[in-house]
């Protein structure tokens, strides 16, 4: 978050830490706390207030939604949810009717048969201002976190993983409808969380970070050449 006198901006993630959670922090602490872990370039864009809150909780959920093209040029809508602190995606949810009284199913499908968190953290898409998606956090009673307006910085978290998934997979890999999107995305989520290792997690996987079943890696003790059938 840039401000023109930081101490204006530590003022601020303070204050937003104590709305949002009910913990009194000082300024002064999290100045020092930004010293330390995140040194930003001059004249560059700092973290938001949401970095530090996710940094310090480990039940902070970031929900979005992205568009991806079929093979048939059919644009289908994809929501997804991501579990901050151990950078796990917790799941994919796509729409069977129009996409604004649909976000409260798509939340629940992607979500099915999981532990439901203490916050939620959303920008200012229309679906999240939804009456109907309103009310669905208040009955699962899981109070919702607002990314700050015009500033993509404050909402990275899932943001990069959508970058990732485009860059990776969808950009390379066909699929004709939803039922197949559904199917390679689910592959994808279970390559991702427990396969693919992550720079900001040490190189673990999130499924490691999570305490989860990770897959071990391949031990190359023993090892021996395979001649091609051709030679």
């Amino acid at each position: 978050m840039k401000h023109r006198n930081p101490k204006f901006g530590c003022v601020r993630i303070a204050q937003q830490i104590a709305y949002a959670f009910s913990i009194e922090i000082n300024k002064d602490v999290v100045r020092r706390v930004l010293a330390i872990h995140s040194r930003p370039k001059p004249d560059t864009d700092g973290p938001s207030w949401l970095t530090v809150i996710a940094q310090a909780k480990d039940s902070v959920w970031s929900v979005d939604l992205f568009r991806v093209e079929s093979v048939v040029l059919r644009s289908h809508w994809v929501l997804l949810v991501m579990d901050i602190f151990p950078r796990r995606i917790t799941g994919f949810g796509m729409p069977h009717m129009h996409r604004w009284p649909g976000g409260c199913r798509m939340f629940n499908a992607a979500t099915t048969a999981q532990c439901k968190p203490k916050y939620l953290s959303t920008d200012h898409d229309p679906l999240f201002r939804f009456h109907r998606w309103l009310a669905n956090p208040r009955v699962m009673e899981v109070e919702q976190l607002k990314s700050v307006p015009f500033a993509p910085v404050s909402h990275p978290f899932v943001d990069r993983p959508i970058g990732t998934i485009r860059r990776e997979y969808l950009d390379r890999v066909f699929f004709w409808n939803a039922v197949d999107l559904a199917r390679k995305l689910s592959e994808y989520k279970d390559y991702y969380n427990a396969h693919r290792v992550h720079r900001s997690l040490g190189g673990i996987t999130p499924a490691q970070c999570a305490v989860e079943s990770s897959a071990a890696p391949a031990s190359l003790v023993c090892y021996t050449w395979c001649p091609s059938e051709n030679n």
